[in-house]
């Protein structure tokens, strides 16, 4: 069965917000520099063996003589969004599983860590995501060349788990087993939500799915979810402290506010 503890997610895909504005930053320079130089950003994609070309200027070119200004950093980080959020409603469309979404949604924001949506069009890319998401539920295939890990780790298969444990939480007492269902419901809108950050690049999706079931707890008060915390951790025989938990739990839900 596979592991997230050993996957290629959490060895390469996880990410410090650093990290993450370095790479935005430097795709987003890449394509300005890109224009200035031949007047347009869009690369040729060899279809046999996928290399990637440049257009070659043209002999009269003269330097910013296009006339079309490249995106700014902020303006492509609105645009990824954007199509984050097409690429939810196309999955909602077509009734696809919450996995089938959320992996279209890892594979678009890993391809744009690497590439300007200056450089390829969103509309395409957002479309290639949801079918290859399709297709990797039914077979995992390798894809090295182009640096790209198919097997994906969402939050939301995490609140199952989560949801199952707490059946066994409320059995003994700790809440009413009644309000699971409402609270799992609760925690999904919020995970749909964190889809659309950077959160999915900066933690993990048990920490994701913790994070949203706890702040859907504040709302719906089904359990003490401190208790519940000590007892995960008890278990685990964990050293991290329910306040560190909870701190990173807001750190999580300052993403959604930015």
């Amino acid at each position: 069965m596979a592991d997230f503890r050993t996957s290629t997610q959490r060895e390469r895909w996880i990410f410090q917000s650093h990290d993450l504005m370095e790479r935005w930053a430097a795709a987003n320079q890449r394509a300005a520099q890109t224009l200035a130089q031949y007047g347009t950003t869009r690369l040729s994609v060899d279809l046999l063996d996928g290399s990637v070309s440049y257009p070659e200027p043209a002999p009269d070119h003269v330097e910013g003589s296009s006339g079309v200004k490249p995106l700014s950093y902020e303006e492509e980080q609105l645009t990824r969004v954007f199509y984050e959020q097409k690429i939810q409603e196309v999955c909602a469309a077509f009734k696809f599983p919450h996995k089938i979404q959320a992996t279209a949604i890892i594979y678009f924001k890993r391809f744009y860590l690497q590439w300007s949506v200056m450089e390829h069009h969103p509309k395409h890319i957002m479309l290639t995501c949801v079918y290859a998401s399709c297709k990797v539920e039914e077979n995992h295939v390798s894809a090295e060349e182009l640096d790209f890990d198919l097997i994906v780790y969402a939050p939301y298969r995490s609140i199952e788990g989560f949801i199952d444990d707490l059946e066994d939480f409320c059995r003994a007492g700790n809440g009413p087993f009644q309000r699971l269902k409402e609270l799992r419901q609760a925690a999904i809108s919020r995970v749909d939500k964190m889809m659309l950050t950077d959160a999915p690049l900066l933690y993990t999706p048990g920490q994701l799915a913790l994070a949203a079931l706890h702040k859907s707890n504040d709302l719906l008060r089904v359990i003490n979810f401190e208790r519940y915390l000590e007892t995960i951790f008890s278990r685990q025989h964990s050293d991290c402290p329910v306040e560190q938990f909870v701190q990173l739990t807001s750190l999580i839900y300052l993403l959604l506010r930015t």
